[in-house]
């Protein structure tokens, strides 16, 4: 669940002076995540002037707190991925600084393969796991073939991120 520091102040007037805490009234929020009795009766107005502070829940997606739910992870379907998500893996990585040039980048992409199963194949080549599971949902194909007849498998780093890749797919199925 995500937690996000807030202020929060209360504004409350009444006609009647409040003399028992018994009478104060009951303040709850589904919102913010609180419930509690107001134990002041001065005016104040939403805003960071007194100080006071409260922890605040936020809930994204259909069912709660989850970056898939929120659309921010994993929830990227195989045609939403193009050729500079590539090439921005392909920096962020390090590939550039390592490779000198987009040469082998840009090979991949001529070779008419959907930009999803080159990054599979990049992030086999890396051991990047979470890379691997978010491609893999996306519907990333791993027995595609580069120019040199190499899948995601071939390309991949160890034993344990072939294992992976297979296990994955093995699960979705």
């Amino acid at each position: 669940m995500a937690s996000i520091p807030c202020t929060l102040q209360i504004l409350f007037t009444s006609s009647k002076p409040i003399n028992h805490l018994h009478s104060l009234p009951k303040l709850s929020s589904k919102f913010l995540g609180t419930q509690s009795s107001l134990s002041w009766s001065r005016p104040s107005k939403i805003g960071p002037s007194n100080g006071s502070r409260t922890q605040c829940w936020f809930r994204f997606g259909k069912n709660g707190v989850d970056a898939e739910g929120a659309g921010i992870y994993g929830s990227q379907k195989r045609d939403d991925f193009d050729k500079d998500d590539v090439e921005q893996y392909f920096n962020y990585m390090g590939m550039l600084a390592v490779e000198g040039s987009y040469d082998k980048m840009e090979a991949l992409l001529n070779q008419d393969i959907h930009p999803v199963d080159i990054l599979l194949m990049m992030a086999a080549s890396e051991g990047d796991k979470p890379k691997i599971e978010e491609l893999l949902r996306a519907g990333a194909t791993y027995g595609v073939k580069d120019a040199d007849g190499r899948t995601a498998i071939d390309r991949a780093v160890n034993e344990e991120i072939k294992d992976f890749i297979l296990s994955f797919s093995v699960q979705k199925a």
